[in-house]
């Protein structure tokens, strides 16, 4: 049974918010996702920006009109 908990990260422990419904010594999954690390942020803000920077100097050029929905569906 997967459980979605916040925990505190303290002198090198995570500690959970809330119990945990674990027996002892049980192997677990974690993956770890920053909730309030401005610095985080700040890169996902900046690689948006990027992304759409770049997408924005894509050109794309077609020789032919846009297939047909008829000829999308008859191509082998």
């Amino acid at each position: 049974m997967a459980q979605f908990i916040e925990a505190i990260y303290t002198n090198g422990v995570l500690k959970p918010i809330e119990e945990l419904v674990l027996r002892e010594a049980q192997r677990v999954r974690l993956i770890v996702e920053p909730l309030d690390d401005d610095a985080v942020s700040g890169d996902r803000s900046a690689a948006v920006q990027r992304l759409q920077a770049g997408i924005e100097r894509m050109n794309f050029f077609l020789r032919e009109g846009l297939p047909s929905r008829d000829e999308l569906h008859d191509r082998p």
